[in-house]
């Protein structure tokens, strides 16, 4: 398996660990600062596991691109691994920060966030979509 699809899915696994995290940490009968990692929550097991999975199983299992670029050009694949994952990172950081005491660096760092995250969304979607053609 390239290091390419062992990357999305490992960072798959990693985040499904932390959204587990998450959701004991929000089951315990504690309220205070705890509910704050609701939004960290959904964001780490949707787009940390979910999408993560998603974009290393159809990267690896789309249709061949070409004999020479059989899962088409890499660099993106890897531009959207690190959007996705940097945007991971950032949402992780602010949302609680953002939530818990709201200030212009966490709004900015949530925006950056966002952008990253939907960077990796457009990266994906323009290697793929020439995958999908008819035979």
């Amino acid at each position: 398996m390239p290091i390419l699809i062992r990357s999305f899915l490992k960072a798959a696994l990693v985040y499904l660990i932390l959204a587990v995290c998450c959701g004991l940490a929000l089951a315990l009968p504690i309220r205070s600062p705890l509910t704050s990692l609701f939004p960290v929550y959904i964001h780490t097991l949707v787009f940390g596991w979910l999408t993560q999975l998603i974009f290393g199983v159809a990267t690896w299992m789309f249709p061949k691109y070409s004999a020479a670029e059989p899962r088409g050009r890499e660099w993106l694949s890897w531009t959207a691994f690190v959007c996705l994952n940097v945007g991971l990172g950032l949402r992780v950081v602010f949302e609680p920060l953002h939530s818990i005491t709201p200030s212009a660096w966490s709004a900015w760092g949530l925006l950056i966030s966002a952008v990253l995250q939907w960077a990796a969304g457009v990266a994906f979607v323009a290697n793929m979509w020439p995958r999908v053609k008819v035979r």
